[in-house]
């Protein structure tokens, strides 16, 4: 299994200026919730950083043009999906919406993830 965390934004220079004032000058209005709970204004948040290096399976991030262009599949973003032989949806975008800090997302994912043995 892998997991796929796709952005809700584009992976564009204009895109990721636009997604920094947003970020700094009106978090409320940013988009991508997903974005909001792993990555601070500038760079991605430590405990998130620790914790996607160590859940022990792939992971690959990708911005909605990415994943749209190397899968050819469209989803309401951001979402996080895992990918067996088929692109199944793990946690909808409605869910990653509904998250309050990283701690919530973190138990999140990790209620889909295999039991470590």
């Amino acid at each position: 299994m892998t997991l796929i965390f796709v952005y809700n934004t584009d992976s564009n220079p204009i895109s990721g200026l636009i997604d920094l004032g947003h970020k700094i000058l009106s978090p409320a209005t940013y988009s991508c919730s997903l974005c909001k709970l792993t990555h601070g204004p500038f760079s991605e948040i430590e405990a998130w950083k620790a914790f996607r290096t160590s859940i022990g399976v792939p992971v690959e991030f990708l911005h909605r043009d990415e994943f749209e262009k190397k899968y050819d599949q469209h989803f309401e973003y951001p979402v996080i999906l895992k990918k067996n032989t088929a692109i199944e949806v793990l946690l909808p975008k409605q869910e990653i919406d509904s998250l309050t800090n990283l701690d919530a997302l973190i138990a999140a994912v990790k209620k889909h993830l295999p039991a470590k043995g």
